[in-house]
């Protein structure tokens, strides 16, 4: 059974140099409770995986505005004028991933997988230091997989087990990353009795949830 905890416990079981994943698309399925709580206690020298840096106040970019992060793996910068600078001042350390090789290096640690083949970004920067493995004649580069110490996720409603069910495209990357994290913290709006939540509306599963925020 997953804890119930408040947002400012949550925050303050982060420490420096934890590597966390965020479920966010631009703000979109993002944890900003635990997120503001983060930013208020300002631990440092955090490690984010996330498939965008957000905005310099909203989401996961608070954090890197309030220079809190010292590297990420993300898929996109565009919105975040905060995450351009420090990476342009060599303040920030960022590996830019494709946004679907990025999910699937996260299932791959979710399934216990030794990583997947994928042909996206052959012949460019992003196949520098990776293996090439050639199958049936064509070659694909070998992404290996990202787990985190901590996911920090956010679902509309779970019931007491940790049950999970999420509002449309605020699923984005939530349900993956709760299967590739060590301790999965979820912020929602409702908690409910256990068999409240029709089995078919689970999205992810209470087994993969330790600790749960209500906000």
């Amino acid at each position: 059974m997953p804890k119930i905890i408040d947002a400012q416990t949550a925050a303050a079981m982060i420490k420096p140099n934890d590597r966390i994943m965020f479920g966010s698309f631009l703000a979109v399925g993002c944890a900003e409770t635990i997120i503001d709580e983060m930013v208020k206690l300002g631990t440092k020298d955090l490690h984010m995986i996330c498939i965008a840096s957000d905005y310099e106040n909203r989401g996961v970019g608070k954090l890197i505005a309030n220079k809190q992060i010292k590297s990420a793996q993300v898929s996109h910068l565009g919105t975040n004028k905060a995450i351009q600078d420090q990476y342009n001042k060599g303040e920030m350390i960022v590996e830019m991933i494709p946004q679907g090789t990025l999910m699937e290096r996260i299932r791959a640690k979710g399934a216990g997988l030794g990583g997947v083949l994928t042909p996206t970004g052959l012949g460019t920067i992003v196949q520098e230091g990776k293996d090439i493995i050639e199958v049936d004649g064509n070659p694909y580069i070998l992404e290996k997989p990202i787990g985190a110490d901590w996911a920090i996720l956010k679902a509309e409603k779970a019931d007491k087990m940790g049950n999970l069910v999420y509002n449309k495209t605020a699923r984005n990357s939530n349900p993956i990353m709760a299967t590739a994290a060590t301790k999965v913290i979820v912020e929602v709006k409702e908690i409910v009795e256990i068999g409240e939540i029709n089995p078919e509306d689970v999205v992810t599963p209470g087994i993969f949830v330790h600790y749960i925020v209500k906000v």
